[in-house]
């Protein structure tokens, strides 16, 4: 295998290029209408679809949870990319929607590999609010450049339910999970050396009741966290950076593309702002003709990021002028990468990779569906415009634990490179968005009360509609007296559907 690296200490070889190889993303087949729910909600107009920047939010009800989300998107990534279950050395979940305080999602997926006899699998699952699926990741690569690696690739499965109590926060849910095949030669390479992290200890999003799917939340404190960990996390990943490529200052423009973990997308667009808002209060030193793209904020130039979260009045014109600054930027960066996120809602853990796949399904225009789905038309013109580039992620778990880094994506797309393998994989994915089935605000309330009051139930029959799947999903067919879950794969044109006892 190609090397890049000696360690010194054991004379052993770096593995080259470790990254993602493949990925997969699931959501559920069920949606209901932003503005419609607005209606139905008795808010203001434009709260949903402009004041969070949401289209359609994708729901399930009682007949999946965790456990049936995470074995559709890991048997569909092994199946589209012909996986060998016997490649696999390391699996890890990610994820916040727990149904057992002991029993791993990940030994649940372990039935997918009891055909192939491998049980010699590493990982479990990795809790964190949102950020559990990041974390999974980093295991998985330092594994694989560990003295423990033998050979073999890594799947790395973040998938989440969000869902909310009757009020505000409802309208941010979602649902959905991103299955992430990890390994060397990679066409999307995770960048040594630029990684920055900020965890501290906040009440701002948390779960204390087992006995509901609804998290306890602290609005307002939430967004704040989230901005000062972004802030903390750029400030350090910059430092990085200039040393990593012995620059007097690394600013946005070293960055092709910024993805964000997405709550909701009006806040993502408030993040890049927030990263050339920083870029202009440190790079205050340059040339003034370099600052001209900052014309918008220098009255701003003695301003402390702290002093955002202190005058409230004083931020929103900060913000403001941030926004208009860092439009063109976010319309280049970062627009692009908010597909998913728009049409589906909060992933939770998995909303961040949902937006690196939107980044990379969307450099291929010959299979978009914009008129059918409302999306963006932010297009790449060719994959030449993903070739080579630097992709910044931001990864935010309340509670909290955050982190940036970044990926390379390989400058090689010809038609036979794995960029272009793993691009043509995701182009299903606008196709998908746009059959999905549609239902009113009542019936996605209805289903809420179902889940609500069924959550954790023994001895119980799942009494939703296996119609409202898409092909090749698997669904919940029975809980036992002793909770023990039974689980079965709905038909596709490929197979019969298996049964699945636990």
């Amino acid at each position: 295998m190609p090397v890049d690296k000696i360690i010194p200490e054991t004379g052993q070889k770096w593995p080259e290029n470790v990254g993602i190889i493949a990925m997969e993303v699931y959501f559920p087949f069920t949606c209901v209408n932003q503005e419609k729910l607005e209606e139905f909600d008795g808010v203001s107009k434009g709260k949903y679809t402009i004041g969070l920047g949401q289209r359609n939010m994708g729901f399930c009800g009682d007949r999946e949870d965790i456990n049936s989300m995470s074995l559709t998107v890991v048997h569909k990534l092994m199946e589209r990319n012909s996986i060998d279950p016997n490649d696999i050395g390391r699996l890890e979940v990610g994820t916040e929607t727990l149904i057992d305080k002991s029993k791993s999602v990940k030994s649940f997926l372990m039935q997918l590999f009891e055909e192939s006899g491998n049980t010699n699998i590493e990982g479990i699952d990795t809790t964190n609010a949102c950020y559990g699926g990041t974390q999974a990741l980093f295991n998985s690569i330092a594994w694989i450049e560990s003295s423990a690696w033998d050979g073999r690739l890594a799947i790395v499965v973040a998938a989440d339910i969000a869902v909310y109590a009757a009020g505000n926060a409802r309208s941010t849910g979602g649902a959905g999970a991103v299955a992430m095949l990890v390994g060397p030669n990679a066409p999307v390479v995770m960048e040594r050396g630029l990684r920055s992290v900020h965890m501290q200890h906040a009440y701002d999003f948390y779960k204390p009741n087992m006995s509901s799917e609804y998290p306890v939340v602290d609005g307002k404190l939430s967004v704040q966290c989230y901005f000062n960990a972004l802030d903390q996390c750029y400030k350090r990943y910059k430092e990085k950076g200039q040393q990593l490529c012995q620059k007097a200052s690394f600013t946005l423009d070293d960055i092709d593309y910024a993805v964000f973990h997405t709550p909701f997308c009006r806040i993502v667009q408030k993040s890049l702002a927030r990263l050339m808002l920083q870029d202009f209060l440190s790079d205050m030193g340059c040339e003034s003709s370099e600052r001209e793209k900052y014309s918008d904020l220098v009255k701003f130039r003695d301003v402390k990021l702290e002093e955002t979260f202190q005058d409230e009045g004083k931020a929103k014109e900060i913000e403001k002028a941030s926004m208009k600054c860092s439009k063109d930027a976010y319309d280049k960066k970062t627009a692009p990468s908010l597909c998913i996120s728009r049409n589906v809602g909060n992933m939770y853990t998995p909303s961040l990779y949902g937006c690196l796949a939107s980044l990379l399904f969307r450099s291929n225009s010959d299979h978009f569906v914009p008129e059918q789905i409302h999306l963006d038309k932010v297009l790449f013109e060719s994959l030449d415009e993903l070739a080579g580039k630097r992709v910044l992620l931001f990864s935010y778990g309340s509670g909290l634990a955050s982190a940036m880094f970044s990926f390379r994506i390989s400058d090689d797309f010809g038609p036979s490179s794995p960029l272009n393998t793993l691009v043509t994989s995701l182009k299903d994915i606008p196709a998908r968005l746009a059959s999905r089935k549609e239902v009113e605000p009542a019936e996605f309330l209805e289903t809420l009360k179902i889940r609500e009051h069924t959550h954790n139930n023994s001895s119980y029959t799942p009494i939703g509609s296996e119609e409202d799947l898409f092909p090749g999903t698997y669904y919940l067919t029975y809980v036992d007296d002793k909770f023990r879950r039974t689980y079965q794969r709905k038909k596709n044109s490929s197979n019969e559907g298996s049964c699945m006892v636990v």
